[in-house]
């Protein structure tokens, strides 16, 4: 899957992308609105790919039992409806009319037109944005399952997203395309032991950004990332580069009730509001702040935490 560059006003919106995907593969894209339109803007074979767009409608006026009867004539499935109704956990609903579901369960039935899509690649726009939990659960599944057959492309501004479904995840914005290191710390061994080179408790967390130097205080700061080769302190919603590495702020930070929840990130406890179980091996948190933000958390350091939580 090949991307050309897209300039405006002499800077690159859309740099040369390259994506090398599997056919049992899934990728997460988290970008803004305006970088998603230009991405889709390039799949223009529909012989190749399949686009669901946020906000897409549906037969309203259809039952869920008539909707699938007809996206199994339309597709020329072998399908049949009751087991469909079956696998999609909709038996309770399928005399429902779509217009009258939760806003939750309509845009779940809106988006199982995927599931019927001849297309090999499926690119699916902030799927996971407007359902419910349960909802969520269900999607994932059925994404799971078409995975083992198609590739699958999610454009979202949500970390938490793409982490569902996703086996690797690029971040694009004004920094550029790059990809983010979602491996479990179990998968590669633990990060060198660096020496402390000042025997002292961190005051004050150096940062710079736009050339200025910013100094936060630790109980200010959400989360931090490693981020491309580059240590990324999140505050309020806003980032900020660190010079320091995540094992010499992870060993300064510690008093200041810190926890390195995975090899790549260090949060702050304080700020956590969930622990996010997707299944028995992937882990989120969620973090009470202005910015709704999650982090991945280790299998690995799931003990570790409860311990420290007191749960």
């Amino acid at each position: 899957m090949q991307f050309q560059p897209i300039y405006d006003d002499g800077k690159v919106l859309l740099p040369k992308i390259e994506l090398n995907m599997a056919s049992d593969q899934a990728i997460g894209i988290i970008t803004d609105l305006k970088r998603k339109q230009l991405f889709i803007n390039q799949l223009v074979d529909h012989s190749q790919y399949y686009i669901f767009r946020a906000g897409q409608n549906e037969y309203i006026r259809l039952t869920v039992e008539e909707l699938i009867h007809f996206l199994i004539q339309v597709s020329e499935s072998s399908e049949r409806v009751a087991s469909l109704l079956d696998y999609f956990t909709l038996k309770e609903e399928r005399k429902v009319k779509i217009k009258d579901l939760s806003s939750s369960k309509r845009m779940y039935v809106t988006l199982l037109r995927v599931f019927f899509a001849h297309q090999p690649t499926l690119v699916l726009e902030e799927p996971y944005f407007y359902l419910e939990e349960e909802d969520r659960r269900h999607f994932k599944r059925i994404l799971d399952d078409l995975s083992k057959q198609k590739q699958i492309l999610m454009l979202t501004s949500n970390l938490e997203d793409a982490m569902i479904s996703c086996d690797a995840i690029y971040r694009w914005n004004e920094l550029g395309f790059h990809p983010l290191d979602i491996r479990d710390s179990e998968e590669d061994k633990q990060e060198a032991q660096e020496q402390d080179r000042a025997n002292i408790t961190l005051q004050k967390i150096y940062t710079k950004r736009n050339d200025k130097v910013i100094l936060f205080d630790p109980p200010e700061v959400d989360y931090i990332e490693s981020m491309d080769g580059s240590i990324v302190v999140h505050v309020d919603g806003e980032s900020y580069t660190c010079a320091l590495t995540l094992t010499e702020l992870e060993q300064r930070l510690n008093h200041f009730g810190f926890f390195r929840c995975h090899r790549s990130y260090i949060v702050n406890l304080q700020k956590v509001r969930e622990i996010i179980t997707w299944t028995k091996n992937s882990y989120s948190l969620r973090l009470n702040t202005g910015k709704d933000a999650v982090v991945p958390l280790s299998r690995s350091k799931l003990q570790e935490l409860k311990a420290l939580l007191n749960i």
